[in-house]
């Protein structure tokens, strides 16, 4: 998974997620190794596809973490206002994915996970309408706290107004600033430091520079006493508020945690459904006969999905193993690594970057031997590096997986690398493995043409523009081209002529 580049694809995938919950469920998906599940997720990722063709997107950027909030519930805890929001907004998510599902009449794959949706629009309004926000509880929440709050505000009005008549009677000479102001949640108003003796009253604080002193003046101690009586009950009050919706969320834990599973979900299938649309991708056929497919016109997901040119790649039918050859950077490794990852995720329920003609059969396994992947640590040579890779594959394939050999043979002995090349290819196709190879070696093409089951494919080379087309052709063996391009760049026909006369190749 992670030489086919598995990984790269998840990233992408998770980053359409919209829940924290549904990317890390993105991040952990994997190949399938059940036909008939993964038909099922294909079919999901299909009926969200469609169902967003007509309708759109479900919005699941309301789905909150609540595992944790609901177990605290449960034990009798009581729930912040940050806490009981997220609850609120799972459920909205939840009565928002309903109103979703109603639009359509017919049933999906999806239907029964819409049907584990059940919403609480009561529970929810009660959240809602309590709590402005994580620091504000609203007025209305009860009764009694509108009661309080309103005797809150008469109160400060009488302080403002008492301490206003004083900002603007004879003792104003003594204050630093007309303002009113507060410390410790009693009104108060700042006094020059050497006229402290001239404002009856109690001192809360002194500034930095010690120039001036915050007193209570005398007159608004006992009303400022009755606000901090108000303040109390209205702390109390928003605790049995906070209480008594706590203890509802209690009730229905396991509604909402079971609404918070389904909205996930939706969330894991939908991202599958808009990574689809991103890759300009399409479900595959099923095969009914594990272990082969054939992919047309389907493009590497990695490369610039307008400029990448499709190829058509199939195995397991006609032929066993598949035998590419063709010039570097022709496109020989990204064939081998389209028709591997591509087989991946159609085994994770993915929709693939190729025609709607095309037809997978899930693979047991998926091994693969691509790139340099040479140990430092283990200070081994590139040749070696690879057959130790080669190697472990040799241990493990068998009937039903497919491997992917990427220069097989490479970095040795032309003649030896050929020679391992045929043996390796031989032992994996007699384990019952089916192979994909890429290779400089004459000698392969020949073992294509001689061998029944072994097909060869090339990747094609424009001998005048002297680039790759990057499009695949099987049934037909790569060729040197190099006395063609010789001859593009000037070279005279009778020397390279001469040349291959001598033996000289």
């Amino acid at each position: 998974m992670r030489t086919l580049e598995y990984f790269t694809i998840l990233e992408r995938l998770a980053a359409q997620a919209a829940s924290d919950k549904g990317r890390e469920r993105c991040l952990a998906l994997r190949p399938l190794d059940d036909r008939e599940e993964a038909r099922v997720w294909m079919d999901q990722t299909t009926d969200a596809k469609n169902l967003m063709i007509r309708q759109g997107s479900p919005a699941f950027g309301g789905i909150r973490e609540v595992g944790a909030i609901l177990s605290r519930a449960d034990r009798g805890g009581v729930l912040n206002p940050r806490e009981l929001l997220a609850v609120a907004s799972v459920l909205q998510t939840s009565r928002r994915a309903l109103a979703y599902d109603a639009e359509h009449e017919e049933k999906t794959t999806l239907t029964p996970i819409f049907g584990m949706l059940s919403g609480n629009r009561v529970l929810e309004e009660q959240i809602t309408t309590a709590i402005v926000s994580e620091e504000e509880i609203a007025d209305g929440a009860s009764a009694e706290l509108l009661s309080i709050r309103r005797e809150m505000r008469r109160i400060s009005g009488k302080v403002r107004e008492a301490l206003g008549r004083m900002l603007s009677g004879e003792r104003a000479k003594y204050l630093q600033e007309t303002i009113i102001t507060q410390r410790g949640g009693r009104f108060v108003v700042p006094v020059k430091a050497e006229h402290r003796g001239d404002v009856p009253g109690l001192v809360h604080d002194t500034s930095s520079t010690g120039a001036t002193v915050f007193i209570e003046p005398a007159a608004v101690v006992e009303i400022n006493n009755q606000i901090k009586v108000l303040e109390g009950r209205e702390e109390q009050e928003i605790e049995r508020i906070l209480s008594a919706l706590s203890a509802d969320v209690a009730l229905y834990k396991n509604a909402i945690a079971q609404d918070y599973d389904a909205l996930t979900t939706l969330d894991f299938i939908f991202a599958r459904a808009k990574l689809s649309f991103d890759m300009n991708a399409a479900p595959p056929l099923w095969r009914d006969t594990p272990g082969a497919c054939r992919l047309v016109r389907a493009r590497h997901p990695l490369l610039d999905k307008e400029k990448a040119v499709p190829i058509d790649i199939a195995i397991g039918d006609e032929y066993d193993t598949l035998v590419i050859t063709g010039p570097n950077t022709g496109g020989k490794t990204v064939s081998l690594k389209t028709l591997g990852l591509l087989c991946l995720m159609a085994a994770s329920g993915l929709h693939i970057p190729a025609s709607e003609q095309s037809e997978i059969g899930l693979f047991e396994h998926v091994y693969a031997d691509i790139g340099d992947e040479q140990s430092i640590e283990q200070s081994l040579s590139t040749f070696s590096a690879h057959m130790k890779t080669i190697v472990s594959i040799m241990d493990v394939c068998g009937q039903g997986d497919l491997v992917l050999f990427d220069e097989l043979g490479a970095g040795t002995d032309p003649v030896e690398g050929a020679a391992l090349a045929v043996a390796v290819i031989g032992y994996a196709r007699q384990m019952g493995a089916l192979v994909a190879a890429t290779t400089h070696y004459a000698e392969l093409k020949t073992f294509a043409l001689t061998t029944e089951g072994v097909e060869n494919a090339s990747c094609e080379f424009d001998v005048q523009s002297l680039q790759p087309t990057y499009r695949l052709l099987t049934g037909i063996p790569g060729k040197s081209n190099a006395f063609a391009i010789a001859g593009r760049l000037g070279l005279p026909a009778h020397h390279h002529r001469a040349r291959q006369g001598a033996g000289i190749h």
